[in-house]
């Protein structure tokens, strides 16, 4: 990909040259831009990318994937937004151009950092599973084939062997894989090479951040959009140790009460516990000398010696509030992190409950929250489907009574921020909106006039980044 300054000189492409460049409304993106653009429409192309990827996210914890209310609004924002979301439709080229360009500019921005990996890994993914679920049947088999993944028919008794336990359907004397399971392989395939080419695209990051007006805005792309990371302690030290306990019946998610309690009952907490209760605490306003406080008196009513906790526990409560070590200023874990990363072995009590717990044991703990039992069965229904985010916030709904809670629950601290906002009698609660505002240009990057120099060292990192991907995405 090459950029300048000016504006982009629109390529002149016969019907059939841009059928061929891109053929189906969705893409495994396989090889990387060849065409100039200007920085202008760089970041014009970044940002609406990021607007869609922030409403994807923001539906898939506001409605059930999949649902009739998730797919039309959902494709009522890529029609907005003019990305590419159907085939046979006319003039699609310069939707599919832009949907394939903008991809590539987010690896950018959004390598920088395992958090910032897995968030876009899994808009991406929900974002292609939606277009894959509208494909037209009749063309699957060519995008599959055109993406690598080409499925081969094979007679119906070599399957019965091959699927062993699995369900097989048989048409003209050939069995086939459900289509469900054919999504699930293209997602996990899917899944597996953005993760690889997001590695290699970080291998090559630093020749894109020597440029001084290159780095600002791939950093202000990936730190405007993934929400709030609840790092700066605006309400440093507004809690107070004897508030904790009430605060986490009332305020606190299930993952959180759950390692309070756990905590309060066995006075220890594991390490995986500690670091996400901790930096939780943290995030709600407590300060370094409150959290020493804390773990110190709870650890040493489980018979601990206090220099013991001295000597191999503060320091590790320090270094997570950026004072040891490589002074890093540690974020609280957002409910996908949680999710998705360390599950929780035996005695442990960290992880989400929705997703890590036993439907008999968290049905259970609901009844134990004064759930009703018809709030336990929706609730249990969510989390059946993998809804994990929208089954906490149901739960949210239900213990401050309303009908609906107006966000997209995803982070841990923004259910005590939104709890503390209702019980203190501010009940109209701000929709969050599906549409993050756009970010006003940096003059330096929206005046730019010669950005050839600029943007030299971006090309080479996208050269980089795809040099790998012909070897793996043969695999």
């Amino acid at each position: 990909m090459q950029f300048s300054g000016g504006k982009r000189k629109k390529l002149r492409l016969t019907g059939d040259q841009r059928t061929v460049s891109y053929p189906h409304s969705l893409q495994f993106y396989l090889e990387p831009p060849s065409e100039s653009i200007s920085l202008i429409e760089f970041e014009s192309l970044a940002i609406d990318r990021v607007k869609l990827l922030k409403t994807v996210e923001n539906l898939g914890v506001s409605y059930v994937k999949g649902t009739e209310p998730y797919r039309s609004k959902l494709e009522n924002e890529i029609r907005k937004l003019k990305f590419s979301f159907r085939e046979n439709l006319e003039d699609e080229y310069e939707p599919r151009r832009k949907d394939h360009i903008s991809h590539f500019i987010l690896r950018l921005a959004y390598c920088q950092s395992e958090d910032l990996r897995r968030w876009f890994i899994q808009q991406e993914m929900d974002l292609l599973r939606f277009r894959f679920s509208i494909l037209p049947k009749d063309k699957i088999q060519n995008f599959l084939k055109d993406s690598h993944l080409h499925f081969e028919a094979i007679p119906f008794a070599d399957a019965l062997d091959l699927f062993r336990g699995r369900k097989v359907y048989l048409e003209g004397g050939f069995a086939y894989v459900p289509l469900r399971d054919i999504v699930a392989i293209v997602l996990n395939e899917f899944r597996a090479k953005l993760s690889k080419a997001l590695a290699l695209t970080a291998r090559s990051l630093p020749a894109v951040q020597s440029d001084e007006r290159l780095q600002p805005l791939l950093n202000h792309l990936s730190h405007s959009y993934t929400g709030q990371d609840y790092s700066t302690q605006k309400n440093a030290g507004k809690i107070s140790l004897d508030q904790i306990d009430s605060l986490s019946t009332k305020s606190f998610p299930p993952c959180m009460r759950q390692l309070h309690k756990a905590l309060r009952d066995n006075h220890h907490l594991r390490h995986g516990g500690r670091m996400q209760y901790g930096l939780f605490l943290k995030g709600i306003g407590l300060t370094l000398e409150q959290a020493l406080q804390f773990w110190k008196q709870e650890f040493i009513r489980g018979k601990m010696d206090p220099d013991k906790f001295d000597k191999g526990y503060s320091y590790n409560i320090r270094h997570s509030f950026g004072k040891e070590g490589k002074r890093t200023d540690y974020t609280p874990f957002s409910c996908l992190k949680i999710i998705l990363t360390n599950p929780p072995s035996q005695g442990d009590y960290h992880g989400c409950p929705f997703r890590h717990s036993d439907p008999e044991l968290l049905k259970q703990k609901l009844q134990s929250y004064k759930i009703s039992p018809g709030g336990i069965h929706q609730i249990l229904d969510l989390v059946k489907g993998s809804h994990y985010q929208v089954a906490c916030q149901k739960y949210f709904e239900m213990i401050h009574n309303v009908d609906d809670c107006g966000f997209s629950l995803s982070h841990p601290n923004q259910f005590f921020f939104e709890s503390q906002r209702i019980l203190s009698g501010n009940k109209d609660i701000r929709k969050e909106s599906i549409q993050p505002e756009t970010p006003q240009p940096k003059p330096s990057v929206q005046k730019a006039k010669d950005a050839s120099s600029a943007l030299a060292c971006l090309n080479s990192s996208l050269e980089m980044d795809m040099e790998g991907l012909e070897d793996y995405f043969s695999e």
